[in-house]
């Protein structure tokens, strides 16, 4: 079984409950979604990458120090070879996060499901993309399965301008989602760079104290700036 990989490196956890770990992060290539802000195009409109053989990749990953991994993309859980990966993952004790959007079935191994469901100001205006990102952005049933199945974090991100607009759909779709915590909703600034991104957490500042959501910056870009391998 092979996987087109992106990227594969160590660093921090960014973003989430788990910010500031130590992780190794692989990063597939290839999405179902087409988000117009996409930071990571490279694995998602333009997919970039080897084909990798798991015994390889499994061999790869095993090089790093750190035992916490975050699978992301693109988007991971469209690919049926990270059921086996993770199986291995968990057998050699690793903790394992996966990023996912929430809108595929599949069961892997997996310590935190982060779930980053797409809001209307990630349609694309490419009109290749633009109908069927919008019909698939958001699947309720797959949302509602992941939510039953796994210790998980509602991660979304929202533009800081915008925020009155943005909470109003994150309200109506935890409004059609099985109850959570507030702590486990966490509102995470669109953006790219440093500027950007802390005027937006400024702004987001008064609705997470309102609510009681978590406030996610993105440490990643704090200190690394937008680049691969960070």
């Amino acid at each position: 079984m092979k996987l087109r990989v992106s990227e594969l490196f160590e660093s921090v956890q960014g973003e989430g409950e788990w910010l500031g770990v130590p992780s190794v992060f692989l990063r597939l290539s290839g999405c179902n979604l087409r988000c117009t802000w996409c930071d990571t195009p490279y694995a998602s409109w333009h997919p970039e990458g080897p084909v990798v053989h798991l015994d390889e990749l499994k061999r790869q990953i095993a090089q790093f120090s750190p035992r916490h991994l975050v699978l992301t993309g693109g988007e991971p859980m469209i690919f049926e070879p990270i059921i086996p990966l993770t199986e291995w993952l968990k057998a050699e004790g690793y903790t394992i996060t996966i990023e996912t959007a929430g809108t595929a079935y599949l069961a892997p191994k997996c310590d935190l499901m982060s779930i980053s469901p797409k809001l209307s100001h990630s349609d694309p205006e490419d009109p290749a993309w633009r109908e069927r990102h919008i019909l698939t952005r958001q699947d309720l049933s797959a949302l509602k399965w992941l939510m039953s199945e796994y210790r998980f974090q509602l991660k979304f991100v929202v533009r800081g301008e915008f925020a009155e607009a943005d909470l109003a759909e994150i309200d109506a779709l935890l409004g059609e989602l099985p109850p959570c915590r507030p702590e486990q909703v966490f509102l995470m600034p669109e953006g790219t760079d440093r500027d950007t991104l802390r005027a937006s957490l400024l702004q987001l500042m008064p609705h997470v104290m309102e609510r009681g959501f978590r406030l996610a910056p993105r440490l990643h870009i704090d200190l690394f700036g937008n680049t691969k391998g960070t």
